[in-house]
């Protein structure tokens, strides 16, 4: 243990190897990465990015630090987690020092955040494996180049649970001053075909937040990766899969044969997350042009996939519902986010218009008049209750979309699910749950112990 009075300064272990040790150069690079990135119009509370040589995985964790742009001058502190290359951890290390060093210059440690992890069970302090390690060093680069000034919290994570990570990481979770970025690559030394392939699975566990599909092989930051998803779930927060690739397409088509993989993802509120106009329109067009290939040929349009922005070809669920004069036409919609955006809207749009069985089939002369709206939906989080009027006191209105499921008096499972927008026609928490009963085909003053609710949130647009 090195005591913290001292003020002490970790020097840089990887720069001439990782990264380029001229301040210049190093800068350089840097800014040329993030200029051949996209800006998706994104607000991210946390980033997952990956930590090889910037020759091989800077594009792609450029794409992850060029989505916090816009919120660099609000991030004062980052929260910097990444797993151990050189020496074992059995959980969580930070380190003693009072400073990084790169050639960029110092990045001063935020104590009172390492002195509240300390109190975090399972973490300890040491600076003995921060000395070589690479999977945080190579992030303050460009931490340092979008945000200028900040604190750091950095923090190597060993094998911890997805709960104990979850609890490290809600003490230091903080307000809009913090960032919040996990160090993983993703498959090592596969050939290509294989390499991506694993890691197209990954990117939809981290899409779903299926952390317990997640395999030991699939990433070096599984762990720390496991505790953001596990808190993403407990923060509705939603996942935008920002750039997906490996050492074969960024170091050079030569060498194929054994490639590691690399992956960005931003995660945002999805309370107040929002889609791009340019992306809201060209979902509101599949929508309709599913529904015109429906008219003409019996079937949802086809998707091209690889043509649309990372947003729009991220798993997500969604509900699409159709209004005339003023009514509902149909409505049909993913409880589970199961295919990417774009088609899980151009498939829904199509079973709206002709197989919500409370309706007929749509006919070319509704088109016109037709009134068409997306939700996209987050994750679904468990309501916790102990009776019926728990269940009805626990309900937000005018923002829970809320799921029931439960066993009818016949023994049979029944499902009910609601979008926030019905809260304008049922304002009233007690009506809203009687109706949702009835709409899962239960008796509205049925209660049962088998009842189960979950809440999420919409964006939803015209």
């Amino acid at each position: 243990m090195t005591s913290q009075s001292t003020q002490t300064i970790r020097p840089p272990a990887i720069a001439g190897t990782f990264y380029p040790a001229d301040a210049h150069a190093l800068a350089g690079m840097i800014d040329q990465c993030l200029a051949s990135a996209r800006d998706d119009g994104l607000s991210p509370k946390a980033l997952i990015a990956p930590h090889a040589g910037l020759i091989y995985s800077g594009p792609v964790a450029g794409s992850a630090y060029k989505s916090i742009a816009r919120r660099a001058s609000e991030i004062t502190r980052v929260v910097l987690l990444g797993p151990p290359h050189r020496v074992a951890v059995p959980k969580f290390c930070v380190p003693a020092a009072t400073a990084f060093r790169t050639p960029l210059g110092d990045v001063p440690l935020d104590l009172d955040g390492i002195a509240t992890a300390l109190t975090v069970p399972g973490v300890e302090q040491s600076d003995i494996p921060h000395a070589e390690e690479h999977s945080l060093e190579i992030h303050l680069p460009f931490l340092q180049r979008v945000l200028g000034d900040f604190t750091l919290v950095s923090v190597l994570v060993g094998g911890p649970s997805p709960q104990e990570t979850d609890a490290l990481l809600k003490a230091l979770w903080g307000g809009p001053e913090t960032l919040v970025v996990i160090s993983s690559d993703l498959s090592h030394y596969h050939d290509y075909d294989g390499a991506n392939q694993r890691d197209q699975a990954f990117r939809r566990h981290v899409e779903t937040l299926s952390l317990e599909k997640i395999e030991d092989e699939q990433a070096c930051g599984r762990f720390p990766v496991k505790g953001l998803l596990n808190r993403a779930r407990a923060l509705d927060l939603r996942v935008t899969t920002l750039d997906v690739r490996n050492s074969g397409d960024t170091g050079g088509r030569d060498n194929r044969d054994r490639v590691v993989g690399y992956g960005s993802w931003a995660l945002e509120y999805a309370g107040s997350a929002r889609l791009p106009d340019d992306d809201r329109a060209l979902l509101i067009d599949g929508a309709r042009r599913s529904i015109a290939n429906g008219l003409k040929n019996g079937r949802p349009a086809r998707v091209q996939h690889g043509t649309f922005s990372p947003a729009l070809e991220t798993f997500r669920a969604t509900f699409v519902t159709l209004n005339q004069n003023g009514r509902l036409r149909g409505c049909i919609g993913s409880i589970l986010p199961h295919r990417s955006l774009i088609e899980d809207v151009a498939t829904n749009a199509h079973k709206a218009a002709f197989s919500d069985p409370r309706f007929p089939q749509l006919t070319a002369a509704e088109i016109g008049s037709l009134d068409l709206s997306v939700s996209i939906l987050s994750n679904a989080r468990p309501i916790a209750f102990g009776s019926e009027a728990e269940a009805i006191d626990a309900l937000q209105p005018d923002v829970d979309g809320v799921i029931l499921e439960a066993d009818g008096p016949d023994g049979q499972s029944r499902r009910g699910l609601f979008l926030p927008q019905v809260w304008e026609t049922v304002p009233k928490a007690e009506q809203f749950l009687r109706h949702l009963k009835a709409k899962a085909g239960l008796p509205q003053d049925y209660w049962d112990s088998s009842i189960r609710l979950w809440r999420y949130t919409t964006e939803t647009f015209h």
